[in-house]
């Protein structure tokens, strides 16, 4: 008799179920909120209870704090990087495209995630490297491209941008998160509007870079 060889049979990885993809997505847009709120320390029983999910649930699908924070962050920068790539594509006007990033930025309450990048976890991960180079990118031609047409100063730099953003969409001390939103697309747009060219005055210091936010 002649053995045979059976040929092994490769597997797929199980997708996983809708309403395991749902809770996911409750539980970071829970914990999106509540760090915003009440910043990143925030106990993940209430994320849970906000999210109207178990504590099990959490912890399945995220082990520690650690990674429930670096979810939130990659997915608010994944959200503002879409938010980029359709300005480029979707508006003709370079400097128009430039503001819709810029709103679409401050609504993702981007000035949150200042605090948590900077104390909470390893800014080295792979994951959050990887948001960050195409958030940079993208924003880079958008200021190339507003620059380019002449509509924006040239003594700005991203991180000029982008600190403006942060700045102007953090609720002032003592006052809750909901109260202050009414005001923020307002400053933001006088803000915006400072950045124009031509310019009308000349501003203290250099431009602040990519480079200098991580420092």
């Amino acid at each position: 008799m002649t053995a045979t060889t059976e040929t092994p049979v490769t597997r797929k990885a199980p997708r996983p179920r809708a309403d395991a993809l749902r809770n996911r997505e409750r539980i970071v847009a829970a914990a999106r909120e509540m760090f915003t709120e009440f910043g990143p320390e925030v106990p993940l029983d209430e994320i849970a209870r906000r999210a109207g999910v178990g504590n099990a649930t959490v912890y399945r699908n995220f082990p520690d704090r650690d990674a429930l924070v670096r979810e939130v962050v990659c997915s608010v920068m994944d959200r503002t990087v879409q938010a980029a790539e359709q300005a480029l594509n979707e508006t003709g006007d370079a400097f128009e495209a430039l503001e819709r990033f810029a709103h679409t930025a401050a609504d993702e309450r981007i000035s949150a995630l200042c605090p948590m990048i900077s104390s909470t976890f390893d800014q080295s991960h792979s994951d959050l490297e990887e948001a960050r180079r195409r958030a940079e990118s993208l924003v880079a031609q958008l200021m190339d491209r507003a620059r380019e047409a002449g509509q924006l100063r040239d003594d700005v730099e991203y991180g000029d941008l982008m600190v403006g953003v942060a700045q102007l969409s953090r609720p002032p001390a003592g006052t809750a998160c909901m109260s202050a939103d009414r005001f923020v697309h307002r400053h933001l747009q006088l803000f915006l509007d400072g950045m124009r060219a031509p310019a009308p005055s000349v501003l203290r210091g250099s431009a602040v870079t990519v480079e200098d936010l991580r420092r």
